[in-house]
């Protein structure tokens, strides 16, 4: 059984979504913007709210709530854009995930790290570097890298667009076919 490695000590930006902590390594966010407009891109998976315009630049926004099959927040004035950079095939590439608001940057120490659980979470484990302990509470540590990936945001979209190109099964189905009662 491989022992999965756990994050590195230091800064995380803290935020929420769907009631839930999360945190991602402060070097990787390029900035947090308020939620504004994002365009849709058709045949997008559902995670893929679309792209914003980030001085000139189109920008993939994503959903991480939807991507995970939680319920998907409605927008408020606390929403924002965290801005991150995720490493992908030897690039740097700019993601916008969606929060429900931002909450602060901790300091993590090597005592406050722990791995992921590997049961009890509402999602998938493999998307987490680890879990910290900031008080009484625990913050869900995000491997960005793995979140974001273009590879697996792609195969998403792919999934949606088949999905979306099955015909649709007539309402009445059954009783289209049963045969009439002339009595």
């Amino acid at each position: 059984m491989s022992v999965q490695p756990i994050a590195p000590p230091g800064q995380y930006l803290t935020f929420l979504i769907c009631g839930d902590e999360y945190g991602v390594g402060i070097g990787r966010v390029k900035e947090i913007i308020e939620y504004e407009s994002v365009g849709p891109v058709p045949g997008t998976a559902d995670c893929i709210r679309g792209a914003m315009n980030l001085r000139g630049s189109a920008v993939p926004v994503v959903d991480f709530a939807a991507k995970m099959g939680l319920p998907v927040s409605p927008v408020t004035n606390r929403t924002c854009i965290v801005v991150l950079e995720v490493q992908a095939a030897g690039e740097n590439l700019m993601f916008g995930m969606v929060a429900d608001s931002v909450s602060q940057v901790v300091e993590l120490r090597a005592e406050d790290l722990e791995p992921p659980p590997s049961f009890g979470m509402r999602l998938a484990v493999d998307y987490l570097a680890g879990m910290g302990k900031a008080g009484p509470k625990f913050i869900l540590l995000l491997d960005i890298d793995r979140v974001l990936s273009p590879a697996e945001l792609l195969a998403a979209s792919a999934a949606a667009a088949a999905e979306a190109a099955l015909p649709a099964a007539p309402e009445n189905a059954a009783s289209a076919e049963a045969p009439a009662d002339i009595s």
